[in-house]
């Protein structure tokens, strides 16, 4: 049987891109080329597990007519979703793509305010929900606490689920522990949490593997960026090279990046098959205008990288 990969989205957004001649300050700034997605973490990831043929639900946490339209999104791309309700208005993120200069300018509001009976909710059904693997990706919104991501690391192992974790500052720092099956870390994040940046490969993958001994998860996955990515368990290193690819968007090639890692694991591949999956949904990720735009045919191509003569 498919294994099941249930997601869980706190923060979600939707996510606008667009570009403009020149970005400037004070200026009515004219764009072209809107398109919205359903952002946030959780979402990104079961979106690509989706079109990678995978068998997910996102569980997100949505109010007001802003957390309507990101439910009216994922039905038409048709990934599973289940409500968690809020009173709050779900926030709304703007990216804006400055062809003068080939920048890009990212918008993130915090989040609407939650209420304790509304997260309380959330783990409740955290402990109901049929999953192989539950994957929680993204920021806390106010008023969850910052050791939301370990309680529900907590439950999914009180399950027999495995669980992954992708988010950063204090929510990273207080959900690492038991529970945690899968960590994946920026190269940013990973500095922040080892309290130094390793500079050379030898320095990373032992700071990796002190992560994994101190019992923070059993398996690490950090994303370098140009410099590729790297995946530590207790009985292995697997590196891999940055893709050659021309980026497009950054937004959400760090979920796609894990939920072909994560899809990948779930299947039965080995780490480092698995990680060559998760290489290419980030490379495609890239390559594509919008927040995690990947389509199957371009992630099978980027697996077949270098091409065959």
């Amino acid at each position: 049987m498919t294994a099941r990969i249930v997601t869980l989205t706190l923060n979600p957004a939707v996510d606008i891109a667009c570009t403009a001649a020149a970005v400037r300050p004070t200026h009515k700034i004219r764009t072209t080329d809107e398109r919205y997605d359903p952002g946030g973490g959780g979402i990104n990831v079961a979106r690509v597990v989706h079109v990678l043929g995978g068998s997910t639900c996102a569980l997100i946490m949505t109010g007001d007519f802003s957390g309507g339209l990101i439910e009216e999104m994922l039905a038409d791309a048709g990934v599973a979703w289940q409500r968690l309700p809020i009173a709050g208005r779900t926030r709304i993120s703007l990216t804006v793509h400055d062809r003068e200069t080939g920048l890009e300018y990212r918008f993130v509001p915090e989040g609407p305010r939650v209420s304790e009976a509304e997260w309380r909710a959330a783990l409740a059904l955290l402990g109901t929900i049929e999953a192989d693997w539950v994957v929680a990706s993204g920021s806390l919104p106010p008023g969850v606490p910052e050791d939301f991501y370990a309680q529900a690391a907590l439950i999914a192992a009180g399950r027999g689920q495995k669980f992954a974790l992708d988010t950063s500052g204090a929510s990273l720092r207080h959900g690492v522990g038991a529970g945690v099956t899968l960590l994946k870390l920026s190269e940013t994040e990973f500095t922040s949490l080892v309290g130094h940046q390793p500079g050379d490969p030898p320095a990373q993958e032992q700071a990796m593997a002190a992560l994994i001994q101190a019992g923070a998860a059993q398996m690490v996955a950090v994303s370098l960026g140009v410099d590729g990515a790297v995946l530590a368990t207790a009985d292995g290193v697997w590196r891999r090279r940055a893709l050659p690819v021309q980026v497009r968007s950054s937004v959400g090639a760090g979920d796609s990046f894990l939920a072909g890692l994560v899809f990948g694991l779930a299947s039965g591949m080995a780490p480092g098959d698995a990680l060559d999956l998760g290489m290419a949904a980030g490379a495609a990720a890239v390559a594509a205008y919008g927040t995690a735009q990947v389509r199957r045919e371009d992630v099978e191509a980027f697996r077949a990288w270098p091409p065959v003569a």
